[in-house]
């Protein structure tokens, strides 16, 4: 991928958070919220509704300003004032609703709003070939390049958009509930993109509810719960039952109910 050059060497922090806090009015969104990312890698953000996943992204997507805290990308710390910066910079948010337009074909939603020209011209012939290339990095699975995104099945539509994230080269892609509502098989291949991702070096935040989604490709495991850090788990060291405790809270008492089941023995 021709990102390589610019992509931090794996492993190596790109995108750091401290202290990050957000409030609306009364309510506390968030509060001295930590979170790191590193190149190559994928965490997951975990917790339930009102737990500040939505906020937390939208401060690094630059939508919302944090009250407090620091923001550290590819060494630097930074400030983010509008979603358009946070892309320039290099965070690509692939939201829920994929605001992708319907009635345009593929072409055209990767580029829409940063149009390949030659003069005054579109260069159709070379956002063609571009968006080839594109999907080809993802291994992706669309027909052609030329069909309406409305014939497009929801995997594949998730897919052009995770495509359009990449167009401006990132080194973080933020991905928010990427397989809701989408059937087994297109599931599968959403988590092969998410895989693809990392084997090109970026840094994925995956935001997900489905724990079995999460366990299958993320490297770490980050739970939030009332706007705060929870709990952080490496993925092969969480259990199912360890990540639903820390979202609802439960964890001392899994901790003990599993220590009286296993005759005091933790394994």
């Amino acid at each position: 991928m021709s990102t390589s050059d610019t992509l931090a060497p794996a492993g190596e922090s790109v995108l750091s958070l401290a202290g990050v806090t957000k409030r609306f009015g009364a309510v506390q969104a968030l509060t001295d919220v930590h979170l790191e990312v590193r190149a190559g890698e994928v965490v997951a953000l975990v917790g339930d509704n009102g737990a500040g996943k939505s906020t937390l992204v939208k401060v690094i997507a630059g939508v919302y300003t944090p009250d407090a805290g620091d923001i550290n990308f590819a060494g630097k710390k930074i400030t983010v004032s509008g979603p358009a910066e946070a892309q320039s910079l290099g965070i690509a948010t692939v939201f829920q609703d994929l605001a992708l337009c319907d009635n345009l074909d593929v072409v055209a939603n990767l580029f829409l709003g940063q149009e390949k020209r030659v003069g005054p011209f579109i260069d159709e012939v070379a956002m063609e070939q571009e968006s080839w290339r594109l999907l080809k990095t993802l291994s992706a699975k669309i027909p052609s390049v030329r069909i309406p995104i409305a014939s497009l099945s929801g995997g594949q539509r998730q897919t052009v958009a995770i495509a359009r994230s990449l167009v401006g080269k990132p080194k973080v892609v933020m991905l928010d509930e990427p397989t809701a509502a989408l059937g087994v098989a297109q599931t599968a291949e959403v988590l092969n993109l998410i895989e693809r991702l990392r084997e090109t070096g970026l840094g994925v935040i995956l935001i997900s509810h489905n724990m079995a989604d999460v366990q299958a490709v993320a490297d770490r495991i980050v739970v939030l719960r009332l706007g705060r850090n929870a709990a952080e788990f490496k993925v092969e060291e969480a259990s199912t039952e360890d990540l639903v405790a820390a979202i609802t809270g439960a964890s001392d008492n899994v901790v003990s109910a599993r220590a009286q089941r296993e005759g005091g023995h933790h394994g």
